[in-house]
């Protein structure tokens, strides 16, 4: 029996090599997982955020919160519960693979504490996307750490695999009766090749592969296609040639008149980058580090830049008719800011409301999202 008022607890696993959907299955949610508001009948609202990376300050920052207890990344989280737990469907991008026993490091090779994973889900997250550049940081046993953690924590995932198998499905979840397929790519990684024996272990990006996957997906019965790109140049506020050349791409793939692909969201850059609406698909090309510590960008100075992000929110409603596709009804942005200093995720927004003198910030978020014009489209800052 599914007690989670949330239907995204379901969960179906698609083969894409034989494009047939498997049986579903309930996964009840861990321990103290914030209860979501509900979507109207029918509609769901999606959420998704920017990239995870626990520097060395980070995982000391967790440790101290643990008090004594391990890693804590709730406190770290909390600010983004509200608007992450009431949606129907919130996705996270966790950037790094997780170490054990103690054996946690930050940049350049980062080995998180398996928390992180407990911290998210705590938070209200239903899955994360695991291809990065980072993937490979510790191997092939920091894929399988990372993934059997988030397995625990009750967290579906995309982008990385321990099996071949695991390689060849793509998860899809449930929100409000709707079937949404999450995949997940990354344009290379940094230590080294994926390994010749396994070279499905990371995903990296290839359109051909990226559409063939989503057509899979899309024929097993995904009412919805959302793709995770780890892509662009990092600390550039726009997005690069090829970014904008692959989201034109990809948005213009069609299926019998219906698009492939239902929704872009990207990371890598360190910094927020522009939502535009690429052929009636919206594409968020960059959302900047969630958590991360204080940054340096690639003119080796220190850069607030890099702890700022946004959370995209996505409503999307049913077809008018059977086989037509899911509209976006209202695209949402949401500042986000994580303070170094007290270690936590401040929504901007509630913290101006509150009397916090981060004007400037914010609106500095605001004008680099709406650059490409989203503002015409509908895009709106929410709360």
């Amino acid at each position: 029996m599914i007690t989670r008022s949330r239907q995204a607890a379901l969960a179906l696993t698609v083969v894409l090599a034989a494009g047939a959907a498997c049986q579903a299955r309930g996964e009840e949610p861990p321990p103290g997982r914030p209860a979501p508001s509900r979507t109207a009948t029918g509609a769901f609202t999606l959420v998704a955020s920017g990239d995870v990376l626990p520097h060395a300050s980070i995982i000391e920052r967790a440790r101290f919160d643990g008090g004594g207890a391990g890693h804590d990344f709730r406190p770290m989280l909390a600010g983004a519960a509200p608007v992450v737990a009431r949606a129907d469907l919130a996705l996270c991008h966790m950037e790094t693979v997780y170490g054990a026993d103690g054996d946690y490091s930050g940049y350049p090779l980062f080995k998180s504490p398996p928390e992180v994973a407990a911290g998210l889900a705590a938070t209200g997250y239903d899955g994360c996307s695991t291809a990065s550049n980072h993937s490979l940081d510790d191997g092939t046993d920091g894929i399988r750490r990372t993934l059997d953690a988030l397995d625990r924590a009750g967290l579906r995932h995309a982008g990385t695999a321990r099996t071949e198998e695991e390689a060849r499905t793509v998860t899809v979840l449930r929100a409000q009766g709707a079937r949404v397929a999450h995949l997940a790519y990354t344009y290379g990684v940094n230590s080294a090749d994926p390994p010749e024996d396994r070279p499905w272990a990371v995903n990296i990006t290839d359109e051909p592969r990226v559409l063939a996957d989503a057509r899979a997906a899309r024929a097993a019965g995904a009412d919805v296609v959302v793709v995770s790109l780890h892509w662009g140049t990092e600390w550039q506020d726009a997005p690069d040639e090829q970014q904008t050349a692959l989201a034109a791409s990809l948005t213009a793939a069609r299926t019998a008149g219906r698009p492939d692909i239902d929704l872009i969201i990207g990371t890598h850059a360190h910094v927020p980058q522009a939502y535009e609406k690429v052929n009636g698909t919206w594409v968020v090309y960059g959302m900047g580090d969630q958590i991360a510590s204080e940054m340096i960008n690639d003119q080796g100075l220190r850069d607030p830049r890099g702890n700022q992000s946004t959370l995209g929110r996505f409503t999307f409603s049913p077809p008018a008719r059977p086989g037509g596709r899911w509209q976006v009804t209202r695209a949402e942005f949401v500042p986000h800011l994580f303070d170094v200093d007290a270690g936590r995720v401040v929504n901007l927004n509630r913290a101006i409301a509150a009397g916090a003198d981060l004007r400037a910030v914010r609106d500095r978020i605001r004008d680099v999202v709406l650059a490409r014009g989203a503002a015409q489209d509908g895009l709106l800052m929410g709360q």
